[in-house]
């Protein structure tokens, strides 16, 4: 063999090698950035929070007092209670016994002619009246819970978004008053 064909047999053998290196090398490197893209995105996904569709706070006051202290806030804002639901009586006509529970409709009835009066806002007329519920669990610490409707306001035509914000908002003013 000549000193040529061997010295281009050991190149190519070499290239061939250094070739076969660089494509592990380049795999390895793909296989690490996947890894690292999946992982950064299912932190993100974990990270980003979706908003609770129900909210819930301890009430500074026993039950009795907390659904008059939200009954005085409610009205003194000019909204009106359409009808309070006493499920606890409701559980006990049908033969169960449940701790307290009573669910408050209340209506700002400027807001809801806002979506009542549009034919294409009429569609979110399910989310009214507001409702509060206020209820006492084993622990005997009374409770106020109610939908997060500001969750849903991107779903929402901007209009009706707008008056279901507000309407929330509002609701919320109410709930303080009796939140520890």
């Amino acid at each position: 063999m000549s000193f040529e064909l061997l010295t281009s047999y050991k190149c190519y053998y070499s290239d061939l090698k250094i070739h076969k290196i660089l494509k592990r090398m380049k795999l390895k490197s793909i296989f690490v950035i996947v890894l690292i893209v999946s992982g950064l995105t299912t932190i993100a996904q974990n990270s980003m929070e979706k908003p609770a569709v129900m909210l819930e706070s301890q009430s500074k006051f026993s039950f009795s007092a907390t659904i008059d202290e939200l009954s005085k806030a409610i009205v003194a804002k000019g909204w009106k209670i359409t009808i309070t639901h006493d499920l606890q009586e409701t559980m006990k006509k049908n033969g169960k016994e449940v701790l307290p529970v009573k669910v408050m409709e209340i209506c700002n009835p400027g807001l809801a002619y806002q979506i009542l009066s549009k034919d294409h806002l009429r569609e979110v007329s399910p989310m009214l009246p507001c409702r509060i519920s206020v209820y006492e669990k084993a622990d005997g610490i009374t409770y106020v819970s109610r939908m997060n409707a500001a969750a849903f306001t991107a779903l929402l035509d901007p209009d009706a978004a707008k008056t279901i914000t507000q309407a929330f908002a509002e609701a919320e003013d109410f709930i303080r008053t009796v939140k520890k």
